[in-house]
């Protein structure tokens, strides 16, 4: 059981949001390992003839992600429309006033209570920290699902340690040496680093995760170990699967 309930994850994260930034930035590798799993969703992404592509950052927060994502489609000269989604509106604000992401078209979504209208149609989706936060997990990936044009594709990018006990422990030792203390100092009164702790030994297994995907009717699921090293190595994980044509 988690410390926050999944309906108030997005108020958790509004007060923390001027300082989220700082405590990422704080993360080693946090930026690069984004921008491995938004390089995965790019190269993964169907030909759309005659139209631009839209891909949306679902779960966007304030911001990493989604740069992550527009770097990514530069890198491979993809011009494609991108939509960012979070339902925390300070961690909204902030990814708003970020320049470099002027070409983003940020909107307001809770994800326990997403639909497709919201979403799509849309021809690759980034859900990076997201799935995990998320109680009707099924759901949510159905509905992504059911918005992918015909082989568009899905990058999952969160924390999973459960089918590792080195994975777990290290966890365990990264969040009370480091997370937390770290979380206290910049947002001193705020759980939501305790329940980062929590959730990530909640949530699925990168085999549980991966038949998750399988069952809701994703194919072509696959699984990469992020770019983490050093402490972190074995914690962050990347999935990509794709809508069947």
């Amino acid at each position: 059981m988690t410390e926050l309930a999944g309906g108030t994850v997005p108020s958790a994260f509004d007060r923390v949001a001027r300082s989220y930034d700082l405590m990422v930035a704080l993360s080693p590798g946090y930026h690069a390992q984004l921008r491995s799993s938004a390089r995965a969703l790019v190269e993964a992404l169907p030909a759309t003839p005659g139209r631009r592509p839209r891909v949306v950052d679902l779960g966007c927060g304030s911001g990493a992600s989604t740069a992550a994502l527009v770097r990514a489609l530069d890198e491979a000269s993809v011009d494609a429309e991108v939509v960012g989604i979070d339902g925390s509106a300070g961690m909204l604000d902030q990814a708003r006033g970020k320049t470099a992401l002027a070409r983003a078209d940020f909107r307001q979504a809770d994800a326990e209570r997403l639909t497709g209208a919201e979403l799509g149609p849309v021809d690759g989706v980034l859900a990076a920290y997201l799935v995990r936060n998320v109680s009707s997990r099924d759901r949510l990936l159905g509905e992504v699902l059911d918005v992918l044009t015909d082989g568009g594709a899905l990058v999952v990018h969160d924390y999973s340690v459960r089918e590792s006990r080195i994975a777990t422990w290290a966890w365990h030792l990264t969040c009370w040496l480091v997370v937390i203390p770290l979380g206290f100092v910049t947002a001193p009164g705020s759980p939501i680093y305790r329940y980062l702790w929590r959730s990530v030994l909640d949530f699925d297994g990168v085999q549980g995760l991966a038949g998750r995907l399988r069952a809701v009717g994703f194919t072509d699921v696959e699984h990469r170990s992020a770019t983490a090293t050093g402490w972190q190595r074995g914690q962050v994980h990347t999935w990509r699967a794709r809508k069947p044509r």
